[in-house]
């Protein structure tokens, strides 16, 4: 059996739909209040801590397995993404970010007298 003492990477999987972008990162045993997100010049930062300890017990030994730990991930989001439209929810050990799409600026017509 591996210990894991290091830090560790969640699996992160974005998806670009036609008006939002999804985000969805396996991050099971984390408490959403110690999960962060946050987008910053296009750049969308996710970052969180683990605090579970599985304890087993069986035939007289016991191995307490610590998958505790920070992670954090970044990502560059597209130009349309929306720092000022995002939303993150976790259900069931999955977190899920959803970042409006904005609308792209409309070329404006500048009439020359």
């Amino acid at each position: 059996a591996h210990t894991a003492t290091s830090d560790w990477v969640p699996a992160v999987d974005i998806q670009e739909l036609e008006d939002r972008y999804v985000i969805h990162a396996d991050v099971p045993g984390v408490d959403p209040q110690d999960i962060e997100v946050h987008m910053e010049n296009g750049v969308l930062t996710i970052k969180g801590e683990r605090k579970s300890e599985n304890e087993e017990e069986r035939e007289g030994y016991k191995r307490v397995e610590r998958v505790r730990g920070t992670f954090f991930r970044r990502f560059s989001m597209p130009d349309t993404a929306d720092a000022e439209h995002i939303s993150a929810t976790v259900t069931e050990g999955v977190l899920e970010i959803v970042i409006a799409k904005a609308e792209k600026p409309q070329p404006r017509k500048i009439s020359v007298n």
